[in-house]
């Protein structure tokens, strides 16, 4: 179980406290993965649980950082932003971008590359995926460097758009992943240590 006393449930709370301890109760902390010195946070039983990922796309919802009229679609970031940010357009009644790797969509694409700590990666979007003037809120499962965000963020205003926020379930803390981000309206329901 993931609900410790150095986990703040932010904006989970929104949905209420017995509604945010369930869904912290489905938290797996799993040291030593994928290397030794990292605790993964593993929320895949959440999506498992009917009750859990109803409240958590609830929490989503509750916390958008900006309101849902001023944006026009959501982008989810792969691969668990696909998960989460499908559902959460739907709810909203708004067009889903997907944010994919380098290399994955056949159309023609508009790409932006990104440094991670061992060299760099690309991500990249259809190019009529998001279109001069549409306002679009990002949306991942997680922030920790705030690397991948930030290119998305960087993408998306490349092709036009206007970033108005970002969405994340979980954030870890001590990576500086908000700061890269600083400017940008933005929520996460979940704090954790890295």
């Amino acid at each position: 179980m993931a609900a410790q006393s150095d986990i703040r449930i932010n904006r989970l709370a929104l949905v209420g406290e017995e509604n945010a301890d369930h869904v912290m109760s489905l938290i797996r902390s799993i040291p030593g993965f994928p290397k030794e010195g990292i605790i993964f946070r593993d929320f895949m039983p959440v999506l498992a649980d009917a009750r859990g990922l109803s409240i958590l796309m609830d929490a989503l919802e509750a916390a958008l950082p900006v309101p849902a009229d001023q944006f026009d679609a959501v982008a989810g970031l792969e691969a668990r932003g696909f998960l989460f940010g499908p559902a959460l357009a739907a709810r909203l009644g708004k067009g889903f971008v997907a944010v994919r790797k380098a290399g994955k969509l056949p159309p023609e694409t508009v790409h932006e590359d990104y440094a991670l700590e061992y060299g760099t990666a690309s991500i990249e979007i259809e190019t009529s995926a998001v279109k001069p003037g549409d306002r679009v809120l990002v949306v991942d499962d997680l922030i920790a460097t705030g690397g991948t965000a930030k290119a998305a963020a960087d993408l998306i205003e490349k092709c036009g758009g206007t970033v108005v926020g970002f969405s994340f379930v979980m954030e870890l803390e001590g990576l500086s992943g908000t700061d890269v981000l600083a400017g940008y309206p933005l929520s996460t329901l979940v704090t954790m240590p890295a």
